[in-house]
């Protein structure tokens, strides 16, 4: 299955919720505030929910295989490394950027 996955927002450093994601599922479903959330045992991709009668929360929409379950969560997991490793990426560009443009001030003693 064709699975095509958007991070939407990052919200590192805000709790376990790590970031807010999309899929689109064989260009004819799609499922919208799928969370990366950190967890015991690291990150896992949790479905969008809702709280019920009875306090507990039940996904609205999920993988009906333990295939596509599995696919489902490795690619959402790798468009969320992706995201991370271009914000690192970029930061460090606009470091060494600042860093040749601006010269550090020389500190007389």
């Amino acid at each position: 299955m064709k699975i095509d996955v958007r991070i939407n927002s990052l919200t590192p450093g805000e709790g376990s919720v790590k970031a807010i994601a999309s899929a689109n599922l064989d260009d004819c479903f799609a499922v919208k505030n799928i969370r990366i959330v950190e967890g015991k045992n690291g990150l896992f991709v949790s479905m969008p929910s809702y709280r019920g009668q009875d306090g507990e929360y039940h996904d609205m929409c999920f993988p009906t295989t333990p295939e596509l379950r599995k696919q489902l969560n490795e690619t959402v997991a790798e468009a969320y490394r992706q995201a991370i490793e271009q914000i690192q990426t970029r930061s460090s560009a606009n470091f060494i950027q600042a860093e040749q443009i601006e010269p550090a001030p020389e500190i007389s003693m």
